[in-house]
């Protein structure tokens, strides 16, 4: 899952938000260190994570990608999960998705200054220009991944992606709208961020 997904399942505090993103960021990273309830958001990363690459809804998205795109459709169905979340926001959840941005985006300002600083950087991009608005649009999640594919440090096929999502977008979509609920009822029972710890 990408961003806003993973900002979907933390709690309403800045640990919880700094914790939940950092997973894409740890690397290098003293985990034991950090503050419990940060450990705690990165937890729940990691099982929104496993739960989602698990999925048999999942592994059978990332076929319907070209053979040339499919070694990084785990990349694409990422951004295009929360293309989905976006456009079916007011099913799954009460807030607006305009408060819920803002709410966030001021939770991950709160601790800028403790993330390492990639992901220091990846969010002050991602807040200040509102990347969420971006993937609301079929051709912005494809903007988006080209922009991924010019950032990989080899040579590779991945731009272009748009085209897969087009050709395949009403069952990529059904997909999602099967998977979501199941991921939420599986992150309901893990319970692995009590709400009294910070």
């Amino acid at each position: 899952m990408n961003y806003l997904a993973h900002l979907y399942f933390a709690k309403p505090t800045a640990a919880s938000h700094f914790g939940n993103l950092l997973g894409d960021f740890q690397k290098g990273v003293n985990i034991q260190a950090l503050p419990k309830p940060v450990q705690l958001g990165l937890q729940t990363h990691r099982q929104v994570d496993k739960f989602t690459d698990s999925h048999s809804i999942t592994k059978s998205a990332k076929q319907l990608f070209s053979p040339t795109r499919r070694r990084f459709a785990g990349i694409a169905l990422d951004v295009l999960y929360d293309h989905f979340l976006i456009k079916h926001w007011q099913q799954y959840h009460s807030t607006s998705l305009d408060d819920f941005k803002r709410q966030s985006f001021s939770l991950l300002h709160d601790n800028l200054h403790t993330m390492p600083a990639h992901m220091q950087r990846v969010v002050s991009a991602m807040t200040q220009n509102d990347w969420f608005a971006t993937y609301e649009s079929v051709a912005g999640v494809g903007h988006a991944l080209d922009n991924i594919a010019k950032r990989i440090r080899f040579q590779n096929q991945f731009a272009g992606s748009e085209r897969d999502i087009t050709k395949h977008y009403q069952q990529l979509e059904s997909g999602f709208n099967v998977f979501f609920p199941q991921l939420i009822a599986h992150m309901q029972q893990q319970l692995i961020e009590p709400e009294n710890l910070e």
